[in-house]
């Protein structure tokens, strides 16, 4: 080719050669910076995505489990103090009752404004949040639920559509939350000087749900609670926390636990007992407690019925004996049971109808199935 026909060919890729090089830089600088940023957001603590993920919406609904205890209660509390710090409105919600005296009185002392619902049209908001469970469950229209965001410290393969966070590891929900406060630079006391403040209320409430979960630091706990602890307790209110943890106990309760003490079936080291019909099943567990004091005895199951339904509450301190998977297959020929839980508690519903004999099975007597729990104690299902 002619070289007077080059040279422009030449010049012109010359002059585009800073065009080019600038080109590359940007795009470099681009890459580097979307890089940063992806880095930076996946090392964001998990209390501030949550933070950020309840400023997207004006209005959220927070569902506590059926029946709701100290921890789902404080929990609740909590995910409203971080809504309300970027804006965002919580109603705290909750499907059955609560009845046992220590829920009562959690809820009185701390005047938690709490609403019960029966059907998914009475929730507050489409965006729902779940606390102490990761999945819906005790009200018509549960499973046509989608929440946006689950804590949780219970097995189960329940997800948020945004946000998860489940811990078996720890021994109750509200240290999670009490951790999302501290990655939030919230004030937990007055001595502080944070973001946000956080009231005795809720410092009390988040460590008497700690308490109540891990019985006293003695059951299930991770090191994770005991630093919760230590971070609550300087600004708790001692009067609250007394008025909480020392309620009147009703004479119902009472009853049962003089039944399960009474009527208790013992078998080596496990100790099982039917508590009959009753009105108040949050005494079952109560009634559980009680048992474990037994001399000698290192696991027990207590049940009793209400309304067509046998609900049983486990706790054991033997190695050899994880209770949620103790009741899990203890019921696992039952039609429609559930159960499961932690090593060292669970629980359980089983409905009578299904377990004498409607639907595929057969059917079993009481008798049958107070030894299928023993035989699930000493690992024999």
């Amino acid at each position: 080719m002619d070289v007077l026909v080059l040279e422009p060919i030449v010049d012109t890729a010359r002059s585009l050669e800073p065009l080019v090089l600038s080109l590359l830089v940007v795009a470099t600088v681009g890459v580097v910076l979307s890089g940063w940023w992806v880095v930076r957001w996946f090392r964001r603590p998990p209390g501030v995505h949550l933070q950020r993920l309840l400023a997207n919406y004006d209005d959220i609904a927070v569902l506590m489990h059926p029946n709701p205890d100290p921890d789902a209660m404080s929990c609740a509390m909590a995910i409203d103090e971080i809504a309300a710090s970027v804006g965002t409105d919580a109603t705290l919600q909750y499907t059955g009752e609560i009845r046992h005296q220590e829920n009562r009185a959690f809820r009185t002392v701390l005047d938690v404004d709490l609403e019960a619902i029966e059907s998914s049209s009475q929730l507050a908001a489409d965006a729902v949040v779940l606390v102490d469970h990761n999945t819906p469950r005790g009200f018509a229209g549960s499973q046509t639920v989608e929440p946006i965001a689950v804590i949780d410290h219970h097995p189960g393969n329940g997800t948020g559509t945004e946000f998860t966070d489940v811990r078996t590891e720890y021994g109750a929900a509200s240290t999670i939350l009490v951790e999302y406060l501290d990655e939030l630079d919230a004030s937990i006391g007055p001595r502080d000087t944070g973001r946000f403040d956080v009231t005795e209320a809720l410092v009390t409430g988040l460590l008497y749900g700690i308490l109540s979960d891990t019985n006293h630091l003695t059951n299930g706990c991770s090191r994770a609670e005991f630093d919760a602890c230590g971070v609550l307790f300087p600004s708790i209110d001692e009067d609250l926390l007394d008025r909480i943890a020392n309620p009147q106990v009703s004479d119902d309760v009472l009853q049962v636990k003089a039944t399960a003490i009474t009527e208790k079936r013992v078998e080596g080291p496990f100790a099982v007992c039917d508590v009959g019909e009753l009105s108040n099943v949050d005494a079952i567990p109560q009634a559980a407690d009680e048992l474990m004091q037994l001399e000698g005895v290192t696991a027990v199951i207590v049940y009793g019925e209400n309304d067509g339904t046998i609900h049983l509450s486990g706790r054991s301190r033997d190695d050899r004996v994880h209770m949620g998977e103790t009741l899990r297959h203890a019921t696992s020929d039952v039609p429609m049971a559930n159960a499961g839980g932690h090593a060292r508690m669970g629980g359980g519903q089983v409905s009578v109808d299904h377990m004498e004999g409607i639907g595929p099975s057969d059917g079993i007597t009481r008798a049958e199935f107070e030894d299928r729990l023993f035989s699930a104690l000493a690992g024999e299902r």
